[in-house]
């Protein structure tokens, strides 16, 4: 069991990049997928399709810079019996708040890509409510 813990230490690490990874992902899917769809809308109306669109899909990205940060914070302490379970928490439980701060944050992308397409207006309201979900991550 001894040899065991270093590797329960460091799954910490693993996982809180990894569902950070999935958060974004899917984050960038939802906004990517409304993106498109406010294009349709534009060219159906003849209206130019913005490409500032593509700044709303790409916000839930940065929360994988944060799970990647988190991931090094935990590989930089020395994984003891005495503090494998607190990285193993850790890394799932920061994982985990990162991961759905980006996937929501991603849903609010979608409702700005919708808003702004159709209005063409309140781009800047929209990217200060995505930084509120994004300080979530990033605490």
């Amino acid at each position: 069991m001894e040899s065991l813990i270093p590797m329960w230490g460091n799954f910490g690490a693993i996982a809180v990049m990894t569902l950070a990874a999935v958060g974004s992902a899917a984050g960038v899917g939802v906004a990517g997928m409304a993106a498109i769809g406010a294009w349709k809308k534009c060219y159906v109306q003849n209206k130019p399709a913005p490409f500032l669109l593509v700044g709303f899909v790409g916000a839930p990205l940065t929360q994988t810079i944060y799970g990647y940060i988190v991931m090094n914070s935990l590989l930089g302490v020395p994984t003891t019996p005495a503090n494998f379970m607190q990285k193993l928490a850790a890394g799932i439980a920061g994982g985990a708040a990162i991961g759905m701060s980006a996937y929501f944050q991603g849903k609010g992308a979608a409702c700005a890509c919708d808003s702004f397409a159709e209005t063409g207006k309140g781009v800047a309201a929209d990217f200060i409510v995505l930084g509120m979900t994004e300080t979530v991550a990033g605490r």
